[in-house]
């Protein structure tokens, strides 16, 4: 299964100097010893499936049940759709330009500094709290074993950490931090191998439950089929971690630059890791629904038995009788989101590289060991993980946030697909997206609805995190921690402030903010949201970066990252 790797010395790719944004290339930097070009097409899909299926199919048919009712599989058709339409123009612009870290840095080339520091920080945020996400899961199913069982107490509802649990958790993220110091062909290698199991559980789960118990009547069951209407199921989209477990078919993209064949293969990468994604979790849906005792199900969807599952899966398996499955998913509860938080640690230190390279951080993240490993963007990602635990010390008190800021940073990807189409018409594609006109638009709008539906509570602590991120970008710049001082390009910027501050008022008065009385109800809410983003998208396409500058800044960097192989 490892045929598509290249571990020779000769596929290793060496950056011997770093361009600058957007001036001449700059002198040799010492110390740097460069991405390697190891990965092959099982690598690339392995490294998006196994990002999609984490702990996201542990716990999201549990909580988009309690919000939806038995509609959530609805929710799941519609985040599928939304995902896939975000991943075809991903699909695109990662077979164009095979970049590390490609989606901190699209927006970058097409708009400029401010722009493209903002979604940076957008991707590196994302992608940093995902890893610990992860381990709380671990260690909410590992209360399953006596020796684990103190680590978390339920406080409010949640499943929350205790100090030896804190404790717990960081020796894990240690551990997470540690495979990713051996090089990228043993981590793809280590991926691969995690995530053969990470889809074969599910499927294994899938049959053995639709024939040890699958009664039809528990759709209808409780208080019916879809007891909250239309805003029960477009809030389970996004609250509920249906869009959380869709996440990562994006990590072929930033793995790019360590792909041994990308254009060809980062398309096909990211379009097949949502496909077997999305199948896989719309059947955990219906499965999950109709395995349920009737026991469980009494009541209300949001506050029948079945809600009180620690390990819904697996607790589920015992119920029905299959006790060997539930020993099976309580392994799975490890491996499944030790292997995402594994290779989002991986895109963590690949998106700091990408910012270093752009001059938004500081040089040091570009500094790589002998085995081509970006070692401070490691160590970084390990530190504010563990810190993670403190303010967000549940798995669901850092779904939102998640959620949030991912589609916050897909949303850089059509705006700078809808700049290539129209200042690059002739760049050479090896996947085009079929009308990319009306499609790349539909994805904006897609990535903005998204938002509109995670709910004000959510997003006004991601507005706090955004700042956060605004504070570090200023700080580098004016402490003159990179040589590299991109230009801001305010022009070709203009539209963000108004996007971001735009958003917020619009969720603040749609029927998923905190007012009794919204100014824009539900259904009406999606209209202003698709004509807002409408209005965004071609403000932001018109005033973009002119060709000849987009074409030099990539010329530049793809040169170095792309050609530059020993």
């Amino acid at each position: 299964m490892f045929t598509a790797l290249r571990p020779s010395p000769e596929t290793a790719l060496q950056v011997r100097s770093r361009p600058l944004a957007d001036s001449p290339v700059s002198s040799p930097t010492s110390g740097r010893t460069g991405l390697k070009r190891e990965i092959g097409f099982i690598g690339l899909i392995w490294a998006s499936t196994g990002s999609i299926i984490g702990s996201g199919w542990l716990f999201g048919a549990q909580t988009a049940l309690q919000t939806a009712g038995p509609a959530a599989i609805i929710s799941w058709v519609i985040g599928a759709a939304a995902i896939a339409i975000l991943a075809l123009v991903h699909a695109e612009l990662g077979g164009m330009y095979p970049l590390s870290g490609g989606t901190a840095r699209f927006p970058h080339y097409a708009f400029g500094g401010a722009a493209g520091a903002s979604f940076g920080w957008f991707s590196w945020l994302q992608a940093a709290t995902v890893a610990p996400i992860e381990v709380m899961a671990m260690i909410q199913y590992g209360q399953h074993y006596s020796f684990a069982s103190d680590w978390m107490e339920v406080v409010n509802g949640q499943h929350v950490l205790t100090p030896p649990g804190v404790v717990a958790a960081i020796t894990l993220m240690a551990v997470l931090t540690a495979i990713n110091f051996l090089s990228v062909r043993m981590l793809a290698r280590t991926n691969s191998a995690a995530t053969w199991w990470k889809v074969g559980v599910p499927l294994v789960t899938i049959f053995v439950l639709a024939a040890a118990n699958f009664d039809t009547s528990n759709f209808t069951a409780a208080n019916g089929f879809n007891p909250d209407g239309a805003k029960g199921i477009l809030a389970a989209v996004s609250t509920s971690g249906i869009i959380f477990a869709l996440l990562g078919f994006e990590q072929a993209d930033q793995l790019a630059g360590e792909s041994s064949n990308p254009k060809r293969d980062i398309p096909r990468a990211v379009i097949g890791s949502i496909v077997i994604g999305s199948i896989i979790y719309i059947a955990l849906q219906v499965f999950f629904i109709g395995a349920l005792p009737a026991s469980l199900v009494n009541g209300t969807w949001d506050s029948a038995a079945y809600t009180a599952l620690t390990g819904p899966f697996a607790q589920l398996a015992m119920l029905v009788g299959v006790g060997w499955l539930a020993a099976v998913l309580y392994i799975d509860a490890v491996v499944s989101p030790g292997g995402t938080g594994l290779i989002y640690t991986t895109a963590t230190s690949r998106v700091a590289y990408g910012l270093s390279r752009n001059g938004y951080v500081p040089t040091v993240y570009e500094r790589t060991t002998k085995r081509g490993v970006p070692w401070a963007g490691l160590i970084t990602a390990f530190v504010v993980g563990c810190i993670c635990f403190l303010p967000f010390p549940s798995w669901k008190s850092l779904v939102g946030l998640i959620t949030s800021a991912s589609v916050l940073m897909y949303a850089g990807a059509p705006l700078s697909l809808g700049v290539f189409r129209n200042r690059l018409p002739d760049a050479e594609r090896p996947y085009r997206l079929p009308a990319a006109h009306v499609l790349s638009p539909i994805a904006f709008i897609v990535a903005n609805l998204l938002i509109l539906w995670s709910g004000w509570d959510t997003d006004w602590k991601l507005g706090v995190a955004i700042l956060i991120g605004y504070v570090i970008l200023i700080a580098n710049r004016v402490f003159k921690l990179n040589p590299i001082t991109p230009e801001l390009d305010v022009k070709a910027a203009q539209w963000l402030p108004v996007y971001l501050i735009g958003m917020g008022l619009i969720v603040y008065l749609s029927d998923f903010g905190p007012l009794s009385d919204p100014i824009f109800p539900l259904w009406w809410d999606i209209v202003v949201v698709a004509v807002f983003s409408l209005i965004i998208y071609f403000w932001a396409t018109a005033v973009a970066l002119p060709a000849e500058r987009i074409q030099h800044m990539i010329d530049q960097v793809v040169a170095s990252e792309e050609t530059d192989v020993r």
